[in-house]
């Protein structure tokens, strides 16, 4: 069984920052899963955009406000709390924060840990792994 906490988690290797969010990865590609856990932070007025080419991901809103809009179309999507939305076709997107945005995020393949946007807005298969 695995167990952790994520106040302590975030005071360890799991927290990443990068511009306009933190991550705290709960869950990695070492636990064999089979897919990672994260808790993320979308910081308030920020605009990330972002193309998960090499994942599959679902988030669900656990507070905050923003929006998501798909690119290939434009559509804009309203987050608040209890809101969930899938990228199961990589889909090229646009996240904003109104106001901070606390989401549990789940990947497929799963994160080694270490992982921030490259220029494309996407995650590398070949990150640096967490060690704690």
């Amino acid at each position: 069984m695995i167990v952790r906490n994520l106040k302590e988690a975030e005071q360890g290797p799991r927290r990443i920052v990068s511009k306009g969010w933190e991550s705290t990865r709960l869950l990695l590609k070492g636990d064999q899963m089979g897919f990672s856990f994260h808790i993320t932070t979308i910081y308030e007025g920020a605009e990330l955009e972002l193309h998960y080419q090499n994942h599959l991901e679902s988030v669900y809103c656990v507070s905050g406000e923003g929006e998501v809009e798909t690119v290939a179309d434009g559509r804009v999507y309203p987050i608040e709390a209890g809101t969930m939305y899938a990228l199961d076709k990589h889909d090229k997107h646009i996240l904003r924060a109104r106001k901070e945005m606390k989401m549990a995020c789940v990947f497929n393949p799963p994160l080694h840990g270490k992982e921030v946007h490259n220029a494309q807005g996407a995650y590398e298969l070949d990150a640096e792994t967490v060690e704690d």
